[in-house]
């Protein structure tokens, strides 16, 4: 079984996961948003060698540290082709609101829709969720019964439709077609917060009830 380790970094306190895998010590990192000597230590840590970047969207709360990691461990990185300008450009990533500029190079690949993906001994699946970001996506992990949701669906709460890029109307609709028809008992790790189930969310989270 994988294992996933979060941090919550910087100032909105984004979570950053490590997935590892136990047999071989490698490892998948989803949006590093911050703090890189941190997320490094914790690597390092755990003793697990990066072999991609993996980014839900690209909102610069998600993308500060991409650079930092990717050139330590000379891994690619993985995006939504909808948001393939935004890593380098402060307006979209908003990171310009906040008066401080966060970018960083290009990725390497950019996902497809729908697509199963191999890296390494990982598999997992690519979905498209958007509605708080227009390229947001969801990483299922079906062998393992979780999902990387990313700003899309929270504990509790789903990611914010009030800012540039948003698709209000989008999001929920996307949330119930693409996440909640995979097995309730699958577990949810979001962008931010704590992780969950989608049976719990499904029961009691209020944008759906």
């Amino acid at each position: 079984m994988l294992q996933v380790n979060a941090l919550a970094v910087g100032p909105v306190l984004a979570n950053c996961y490590i997935i590892s895998n136990p047999k071989n010590h490698e490892a998948l990192i989803v949006d590093p948003g911050a703090e890189p000597t941190t997320l490094i230590r914790r690597i390092e840590e755990l003793e697990v060698q990066p072999v991609a970047i993996l980014l839900t969207h690209a909102h610069y709360d998600h993308i500060g540290a991409v650079d930092a990691l990717r050139d330590r461990y000379e891994i690619p990185v993985y995006l939504s082709a909808e948001e393939e300008e935004w890593l380098s450009h402060p307006n979209k990533n908003l990171s310009a609101m906040l008066g401080e500029a966060v970018t960083a190079r290009p990725a390497e690949y950019l996902f497809k829709p729908e697509e199963i993906l191999e890296i390494a001994d990982f598999s997992f699946k690519v979905v498209a969720t958007p509605g708080h970001s227009p390229g947001g996506v969801s990483l299922i992990f079906e062998d393992n019964e979780f999902v990387m949701t990313g700003d899309a669906l929270f504990a509790g709460s789903v990611g914010r439709t009030d800012l540039p890029g948003s698709e209000p109307k989008k999001l929920i609709p996307n949330v119930r077609q693409k996440l909640f028809t995979l097995p309730p008992s699958f577990k949810i790790y979001p962008g931010h917060g704590e992780p969950s189930t989608l049976a719990h969310e499904m029961n009691t989270n209020p944008f759906f009830n």
